[in-house]
């Protein structure tokens, strides 16, 4: 009777053990999981690098696309002479 008893004590400790590694490893799958969709997606691309892409892109100035399209001209006039 008493060796039913400890069985059945020492399946608990295990059990219970067994479930503090199951949750363990699930916390790190879930904590660790965008670094591996993101080298993941650098292998599927050929890329050895990360790149994060800003979400929207910040619209120019007019002032700056102005002085963007003068620096343009000036560039290209010394390319060709």
């Amino acid at each position: 009777m008493i060796d039913l008893l400890i069985s059945i004590l020492v399946e608990i400790i295990w059990g219970f053990i067994l479930l503090v590694f199951r949750l363990i490893a699930e916390l790190l799958d879930f904590v660790l999981f965008p670094n591996n969709a993101k080298r993941l997606a650098a292998q599927v691309t050929g890329s050895d690098k990360f790149v994060d892409v800003p979400a929207d892109p910040k619209v120019l100035p007019p002032a700056a696309e102005r002085a963007l399209a003068e620096a343009e001209q000036r560039r290209a006039l010394t390319d060709a002479s």
